[in-house]
């Protein structure tokens, strides 16, 4: 059964207003119903960041804090792209910061909720979101922070070594590039230190090679 006919799925498009406006979107988001996550997530967790922004990041989906705090990337993954993102010379206010799934899916373990990777029909269903926040925004080059971003922004599943940091053209946003790179929260998981410190040495490079073609540096 597909994100399209599944009841507990039925897709974000029944609720994305046409021709909106990020602040519209914004609102609108928050009557969601496209897919299931809604029942247990706090709240819908949009985005950050101006209209007419020339960068778009994309992430998988919020985390813990995101989810309470009702803002994207303000976890540890949040911290982590902070660094980099100032490493890069790109100040964080002038990106459009959102994320391929809007709310949190998680499993409970006792008092704590565990982070669960969002499901393919997860982000079929919100990818209506998606193409209407690009629309909204017109950035000229998107930035899929890991796998499930780089899914939902490229509409296939691809390899991030293999296509990592090169510029590839958006298959159904005409004028805009793609750019795929790891998720901040990657970097957290390495526990050598000399071995973190490389990883984001290649992740700043990947984020100044987008800000770079955006023209934003």
């Amino acid at each position: 059964m597909t994100a399209e006919s599944s009841p507990s799925r039925p897709g974000a498009e029944h609720w994305v207003p046409g021709s909106a406006s990020v602040e519209e979107l914004r609102h609108a988001a928050e009557a969601c119903r496209g897919c299931e996550l809604w029942q247990d997530a706090t709240q819908v967790v949009f985005s950050e960041g101006a209209q007419g922004a020339r960068l778009m990041l994309v992430g998988e989906q919020p985390g813990d804090r995101e989810d309470l705090s009702g803002e994207p990337f303000v976890g540890p993954a949040g911290r982590m792209l902070d660094t980099a993102l100032d490493d890069a010379g790109i100040a964080r206010e002038t990106t459009y910061l959102t994320n391929a799934v809007k709310h949190f899916r998680f499993e409970r373990r006792g008092p704590r909720r565990i982070h669960e990777k969002p499901g393919v029909a997860h982000v079929n269903a919100c990818r209506p979101w998606l193409d209407a926040e690009v629309a909204a925004v017109h950035p000229a080059v998107v930035v899929a922070l890991g796998a499930t971003a780089a899914r939902a922004v490229l509409g296939r599943p691809v390899t991030i070594g293999e296509v990592r940091g090169e510029p590839l053209d958006a298959p159904d946003w005409r004028g805009v590039s793609i750019v795929v790179t790891v998720h901040p929260s990657s970097l957290l998981r390495i526990r050598d230190d000399a071995d973190r410190h490389a990883a984001l040495r290649a992740f700043v490079a990947d984020l100044r090679a987008a800000a770079d073609l955006a023209g934003v540096r």
